[in-house]
């Protein structure tokens, strides 16, 4: 069994990551980390687990009896606790926030989008996993940028349930402001552009074109929802500018292997991917332009459940292992 730890287990995010582990055949939790809820128990505060654990949260940091450890941190609070702790070697590290996902000198921490890095993913120790945001808009584009197609400035709109932005409470978040309402936020500006920017120029060797994001907040508790316009030039149906079919297989090849990431015929939606890890995309083509589709649930696949199956990757296992959760009907 893979002994976890979790670091910052209180929030949307740590209760998540405690419900795919309690039914994970190869994981057990050895503790669960929050400071200001040390000796209550876990369903105190993730009251979707009563009656499935008496696990209780600790205050104390046993890192020499895990195998992984989870950073559930808010961002910037990973590279102060590495700061401020020694981690064993032997344990294994995946950091939820965006403190490492950019790569730099001062870090070895791989990025964990399995889609494009699944090989380097196998063999490290320490684990970037992607922005929510980030995951969505990549999935719909990696296959773009791997056959150098993204020579324009892609115009990205993306809108996000209210989990997104953390358990606690803010001016936005309350439910009396969200209900029947939408806004714009962080216009041109969200901090995941940039490993978005990362990941694309990765794949395509370079990237020139802006990705002009426009994020908005919905009225919904979890998923995200995507449309990626992206130009091309040249005749349709030509390498440059291919039509819809050839767009489809394109995408369909890039994808044959992911565990979780589909193509879809006919248009998608959120309620066929809340609640699992799944990630689906549809293509349609209009002249010169491609609009891409792509949903995600912001918790799973934008968050816990890609990091669990990073871990899965990390630790040999099955990809999907513990995984294969099911969309609601209705």
């Amino acid at each position: 069994m893979i002994k976890i730890g979790i670091l910052g287990a209180a929030g949307y995010t740590g209760g998540e990551l405690i419900r795919l582990l309690l039914n994970h055949p190869e994981a057990e939790i050895v503790f669960a980390n929050s400071a200001s809820n040390a000796g209550n128990p876990v369903s105190s505060v993730h009251s979707g687990l009563i009656g499935e654990t008496d696990l209780h949260f600790c205050g104390d940091l046993p890192l020499e009896d895990v195998d992984v450890l989870f950073f559930c941190f808010g961002h910037g609070k990973s590279r102060e606790f590495l700061k401020e702790h020694g981690i064993p070697s032997h344990v294994k590290i995946i950091d939820l926030a965006q403190d490492f996902r950019i790569a730099a000198s001062d870090h070895d921490f791989i990025y964990g989008l399995p889609e494009m890095n699944r090989e380097a993913i196998r063999g490290c120790t320490r684990l970037a996993n992607p922005g929510c945001f980030a995951t969505c808009i990549q999935l719909g584009l990696l296959p773009l940028a791997k056959a150098g197609l993204i020579t324009h400035d892609v115009n990205v709109n993306a809108i996000t349930g209210s989990t997104g932005a953390g358990q606690n409470p803010s001016q936005t978040t309350h439910f009396s402001w969200r209900s029947d309402n939408i806004s714009i936020y962080k216009v041109f500006a969200h901090q995941h552009i940039h490993e978005i920017r990362q990941s694309l120029s990765q794949l395509q060797g370079s990237l020139d074109a802006s990705i002009d994001f426009i994020p908005y907040r919905g009225d919904f508790a979890r998923g995200i929802f995507c449309t990626s316009v992206v130009r091309f030039d040249g005749e349709e149906g030509t390498p440059g500018n291919p039509d819809k079919e050839m767009l489809e297989q394109m995408y369909r090849d890039f994808y044959g292997g992911a565990a979780f990431t589909f193509v879809s015929s006919s248009p998608v939606d959120l309620k066929q991917v809340v609640n699992t890890n799944k990630a689906l995309i549809h293509i349609d083509k209009f002249g010169n332009k491609a609009v891409i589709s792509s949903v995600i649930d912001n918790l799973l696949k934008g968050a816990v459940g890609q990091a669990v199956q990073n871990m899965n990757l990390m630790e040999g296992l099955a990809e999907d292992c513990g995984l294969r959760l099911k969309a609601s009907a209705f």
